[in-house]
């Protein structure tokens, strides 16, 4: 089992944090290479939330598996019924907020899922997975703490 984690302080409260975190519409503005994001029907926060964001090249549907009001959530990560995308056999992605004291946030990140090609599959693509959770991390404190796009992607949509 794969386990991708960065974390990260944000200079908001707790409160301001979960305000942002929870419009599951921000993830253009903040994880690399999304240019658009929709919400299937249903609701669109909370348990039952799904989305699908799209990329320049497919698309990814990100569907809420746990939902703590204040705290975070986990999306599973799937095409359509296709199931997850590829190299995963099962993916999910988790985003944890904890008070941090003087009105700042701590930010958990985790990509967790397991490979196609088991330990090989790990060995090969730690190292990039790890990157990317980190570079989404960093990407949506600056959103978060400025309300500027980090997305070149979606900024040119």
């Amino acid at each position: 089992m794969l386990s991708a984690r960065h974390e990260l302080i944000l200079d908001l409260t707790p409160e301001a944090a979960w305000t942002h975190l929870r419009n599951l519409a921000l993830a253009p503005h903040y994880v690399p290479g999304l240019t658009a994001c929709a919400f299937h029907p249903g609701p669109k926060e909370g348990p039952g939330a799904s989305r699908r964001v799209f990329m320049k090249r497919g698309f990814l549907d990100e569907s809420v598996l746990h939902w703590e009001e204040g705290e975070g959530f986990v999306l599973r990560l799937h095409r359509a019924e296709q199931g997850p995308p590829f190299p995963f056999r099962e993916a999910s992605f988790c985003y944890a907020l904890q008070p941090e004291g003087n009105g700042r946030t701590r930010l958990s990140l985790s990509l967790d899922g397991e490979l196609r090609g088991g330990k090989l599959g790990e060995w090969l693509l730690a190292g990039a997975l790890r990157k990317t959770v980190a570079k989404i991390a960093v990407n949506l404190k600056a959103f978060y703490e400025t309300g500027q796009t980090q997305n070149a992607d979606f900024a040119k949509g």
